[in-house]
């Protein structure tokens, strides 16, 4: 007897954000991307349009809100409104990498509280659930009155780093606040944890480090982060790192946001390697000699099919042991 989804049948679509992580998703679910167009007009309008029937459908939309970030960001409202109005069962936006995250909170006078405008815009667009990867702050899945799947890049990126055997590793958060996403890298690896103190005085995206906690003499260490854009806050961190006595000094982030700067000065720096997920299409590779890019694709088909069969999505992330 054939299974029956307890939902419509599944539909994954690709925004123009992310049509090679759309494709890759496709395929680790063993199924074609719905047809689908998006044009901008000569005055910057943007046109979106779904060439298949999706009535009753499951559907998922591939579309990050990386640069450029509005244009991305008023398409994906553009795909769900879409989607709803052609009858779809359930609206899924998939985000692999949600920019406005940074905008999380209102610590200076008179300024706007972004993502939580942008959580407003999508359910009022008609999502029925978001699924995203390495939020800036987890908190932000309480901006939304939808479910919120929260995902988690540090498995692949672990799962690469223990593949490259480093002795004596180290794994280093560049400041307190991401400190406790540090020691959840750590412990799928099982090495300790050092934290930098990190000063940022105003909105120019650089950051001063100031010190180190905890001994690095000796060790190799792996600075971990949520994304990067500048490299400056790594590039930062490495050279302390290396002042302090630090043996290969690596990186790993989530999102690599890169400017094309960015690239020359990490090249430059004493970062080995700065390992990375595809959430951001295209990736400035060609600029950046030492970023190692690992795919989430079998992540984000793994939840999506978690998502299509009401089986649970925090399963797909177990806990070290810590025995």
């Amino acid at each position: 007897m054939p299974f029956q989804a307890p939902q419509g049948d599944l539909a994954v679509l690709a925004g123009s954000a992310n049509p090679v992580l759309a494709q890759a998703i496709a395929r680790e679910l063993n199924t074609q991307l719905i047809p689908a167009e998006t044009h901008t007009f000569s005055d910057g309008n943007v046109f979106v349009r779904v060439l298949e029937n999706v009535r009753g459908r499951d559907c998922y939309i591939v579309q990050g809100i990386h640069h450029p970030v509005n244009d991305n960001f008023m398409e994906l409202l553009f795909w769900i409104d879409a989607l709803k109005r052609a009858s779809a069962q359930n609206v899924t936006a998939v985000v692999p990498y949600f920019s406005y995250a940074k905008g999380d909170k209102k610590d200076e006078p008179r300024v706007s509280i972004r993502a939580r405008v942008c959580a407003d815009a999508i359910q009022e667009a008609g999502a029925d659930r978001c699924l995203m990867m390495d939020l800036h702050s987890p908190q932000i899945q309480g901006f939304f009155q939808i479910p919120v799947d929260h995902l988690y890049g540090r498995y692949v990126l672990a799962e690469h780093i223990r593949s490259l055997q480093i002795p004596n590793l180290t794994i280093c958060s560049p400041d307190v606040g991401f400190a406790k996403g540090a020691s959840a890298f750590a412990k799928l690896l099982g090495a300790p944890v050092v934290i930098g103190n990190k000063e940022r005085i105003d909105h120019t995206e650089k950051a001063e480090v100031l010190e180190i906690i905890g001994d690095v003499a000796g060790r190799n260490v792996v600075i971990v982060d949520d994304f990067t854009i500048s490299g400056g806050t790594l590039i930062s961190m490495s050279e302390l790192l290396r002042e302090r006595g630090a043996g290969d000094i690596y990186a790993a982030v989530s999102h690599a946001a890169l400017t094309r700067s960015a690239g020359p000065a990490l090249d430059n720096s004493p970062i080995r390697q700065l390992f990375t997920t595809d959430t951001i299409e295209p990736l400035p590779i060609d600029c950046c000699q030492k970023l190692h890019v690992v795919s989430v694709a079998p992540v984000f088909a793994a939840a999506i099919r978690s998502i299509h069969d009401r089986t649970s999505v925090s399963m797909l992330f177990p806990e070290p042991s810590t025995s």
